[in-house]
């Protein structure tokens, strides 16, 4: 069996279908450090049955499906490396025990309320790792206690793969600061700043379901950006992983077009009142949706990124996105893009008003403003 020196906490379809995936690929090729252990940190019914398909170590399907260049891509490519997967609340001293030995990477996924903490965790923690934390930065706490315990001088990188800005440097503050309310001791604290790797990321594919009881099905297109920092080590070697100096440029385009033009979209779906199962390729053929997202991206996003230098990598990245969200083969429903909508909105939409009002005070954003807008009502 191999080695799992990379832990995840997430089950979710995307990593299944894109950090695995990569995991996987790579171990074909001999550039990976091993195999992978997911924990589920959710009480789902749906992570759950995901969780005890993973655990047999068995190799699952994904699906991509889409076109690159105006050529059809559909193949199933299985994947193997997941040596296992635990739900936390049941096997934690399994966690526990990985944590103090061969873990090297940290990946994480674990959607928009991840970073939240329980009031519920408190310092008593520390003294009983039986006890299993409630929140994921509760968790990650306690594990690199135990870590800072055993093996202080071991390499760890921790990769969020969160839509969260600038992810690795915002985990690392909520963790620290868990650990100075705990009053945690002070040399800790200061390994947990200075010799662990947190790594922002940015990641960027679209997943649109999955495959029960294990995998899923996604486009073509894959990128996981992440930025260098002194001692990083990644997970794998892979054509989709790139490393760079700065993310901004990466996170405006995949924030400020896809993201936000999926979220344009499901405000749309919710303000008309579309069938559930509306999906992304329905609204691309809906005259109306479709004029209005394209409205959208070139008179209220493009001029934006213009502004601040980057207006020819945007204009290339929204000729692909449209190749993207116009793919015939993937069911992306608008349903599940709308989940912790106003929150979503909040950190897509926003910005790009805030970004105007500094770069472009002139533009006027009729359909960005309208959106954010409580009493907005949309036309079909």
């Amino acid at each position: 069996m191999l080695m799992t020196p990379i832990l995840q906490f997430g089950t979710g379809r995307f990593l299944l279908a894109h950090v695995d995936l990569f995991v996987s690929e790579a171990l074909a090729a001999g550039q990976a450090l091993g195999g992978i252990l997911v924990v589920q940190t959710t009480d789902s019914a749906t992570s759950t049955a995901r969780t005890a398909a993973l655990a047999g170590a068995a190799p699952y399907p994904v699906q991509i499906r889409g076109r690159v260049g105006g050529q059809v891509v559909d193949r199933t490519v299985w994947c193997h490396s997941v040596v296992d997967a635990v739900r936390a609340d049941v096997a934690w001293e399994r966690v526990v025990d990985a944590m103090s030995s061969q873990v090297r990477v940290i990946v994480s996924n674990t959607a928009d309320q991840g970073y939240r903490l329980d009031p519920a965790d408190d310092a008593g923690l520390i003294d009983d790792f039986r006890r299993v934390p409630r929140s994921f930065p509760a968790k990650l706490l306690t594990l690199l206690l135990r870590r800072w315990q055993r093996i202080p001088l071991a390499t760890l990188s921790i990769l969020p793969c969160e839509l969260v800005a600038r992810n690795g440097d915002t985990l690392r503050d909520i963790v620290c600061e868990l650990a100075t309310a705990w009053r945690l001791p002070g040399p800790f604290v200061l390994w947990l700043r200075q010799h662990c790797v947190w790594a922002n990321t940015l990641v960027d594919r679209i997943v649109s379901e999955a495959i029960e009881p294990v995998g899923a099905i996604a486009e073509p297109y894959a990128l996981w950006a992440v930025q260098r920092r002194p001692g990083l080590v990644l997970p794998c070697r892979h054509p989709d992983i790139l490393l760079v100096d700065d993310l901004g440029p990466h996170q405006r385009l995949k924030l400020h077009l896809l993201n936000a033009g999926h979220t344009f979209l499901a405000e749309r779906w919710q303000r008309l009142g579309l069938p559930d199962g509306y999906t992304v390729l329905q609204a691309m053929h809906h005259e109306g949706l479709r004029a209005d997202l394209e409205s959208l991206w070139a008179d209220e996003i493009l001029p934006v990124l213009a502004a601040l230098g980057e207006g020819d990598a945007a204009a290339r990245y929204v000729q692909a996105l449209r190749e993207r969200l116009l793919n015939p083969f993937l069911a992306h429903r608008l349903a599940d893009i709308a989940r912790d909508h106003e929150s979503k909105k909040r950190r897509r939409l926003a910005p790009i008003v805030a970004l105007a009002a500094r770069y472009r005070p002139a533009l006027a954003q009729p359909l960005l403003r309208a959106a954010l807008a409580p009493d907005f009502v949309g036309e079909s």
